[in-house]
């Protein structure tokens, strides 16, 4: 499976940061995001002083969010088949009695520009499901420093967004700039633009700009983020017009992670906090997530590796106790 595996590495699903275009469509995660700055024979004392590079804007968060599980309803079956080291294709079938049951056939191609052993490129993901949706992303190594990103979503014939990035990494610093459902004829679209820049060996401080404009409507929301990364544990803080989030995520041990989140939103006038946390146990083949918030949603997900055989089981659960609504969800994957 090789490269098609590598492509696959868990990440939560994201558009561009801010815009909330295009999501990673179901049954695929985005290709990791590592440091793409190659070794070179500078001098040792050289290479000691140099500042890291801190990463993406938009993953400041991520490291937490990952210890949180995602909420599941209904029963979902998934089936990977890789036809060759670089090409897999999955099929999805959700049944829900709260949202609509569907299906969904995706492919994923990876190319054969190895950047490392978890990365190679060009990788092409495409989605569709019964009504003839299509999700669709192009993910290219442009050079050692630059990455570009082309998302495609449609609605049975329509387009509905669609939405380039482009992202160039330093030695110290990323910069990257998302242009969205630009449209030349009506003088409308959406521009986020991200710095992030080391400070120290530890502490990366940057900002996002994000400017859309349409008929009758034109804004600008700037924000502000600092991240501090320890040796086992990352504190992130963002602070704009729209409200303000910070995360702490904490790695206890090898098989012990917890996260902390606050959002406080200024146009909903809310604020709310969550803790979670994920317990990992390799010999058992058993991963464990829970969470509770201060709105009272208590919620957990449990994931088996049923080894030798090549699947993989799920359950989730969800109560909301302040609306008394209760959830919960099953999941097979094969392959």
């Amino acid at each position: 499976m090789g490269n098609v595996l590598a492509a696959g590495s868990p990440s939560p699903p994201v558009g561009a940061a801010g815009t909330g275009l295009v999501s990673v469509p179901p049954g695929f995660t985005r290709p990791p995001i590592s440091t793409l700055m190659p070794q070179t024979d500078k001098p040792a004392a050289k290479q000691e002083n140099q500042l890291p590079n801190p990463g993406t804007f938009e993953e400041c968060h991520r490291k937490c969010k990952e210890v949180f599980p995602i909420q599941m309803e209904g029963v979902k079956l998934i089936v990977n088949k890789g036809l060759s080291n670089h090409f897999q294709v999955n099929h999805t079938i959700t049944l829900s009695t709260v949202g609509e049951s569907n299906y969904h056939f995706g492919a994923t191609y990876v190319g054969m520009k190895q950047l490392s052993p978890t990365e190679a490129f060009p990788v092409m993901v495409g989605d569709m499901d019964n009504t003839g949706s299509l999700n669709a992303q192009i993910i290219h190594q442009l050079t050692d420093k630059m990455r570009s990103k082309i998302a495609i979503q449609t609605q049975q014939s329509k387009f509905i967004n669609w939405q380039t990035d482009a992202e160039y990494r330093g030695e110290d610093f990323t910069a990257a700039v998302t242009l969205g459902n630009p449209d030349i004829l009506t003088g409308s679209g959406i521009i986020v633009a991200h710095y992030l820049q080391s400070i120290t060996s530890n502490l990366a401080l940057g900002g996002e700009l994000v400017y859309h404009r349409r008929s009758g409507e034109e804004g600008t929301v700037m924000s502000l983020a600092g991240k501090y990364t320890a040796s086992n544990w990352i504190a992130t803080l963002t602070v704009g017009q729209a409200g303000a989030h910070a995360t702490y995520y904490h790695k206890a041990n090898e098989q012990l992670q917890v996260g902390v989140e606050f959002e406080a939103s200024t146009r909903m006038q809310d604020t709310s906090m969550s803790f979670g946390y994920q317990l990992d146990l390799p010999k058992a083949n058993l991963l464990f997530k829970g969470s509770v918030d201060s709105n009272w949603v208590v919620g957990a997900t449990l994931e088996k590796k049923l080894v030798p055989l090549p699947l993989t089981l799920a359950m989730g659960a969800f109560l909301n106790h302040k609306k008394n609504k209760f959830q919960c969800g099953f999941g097979l994957t094969i392959g």
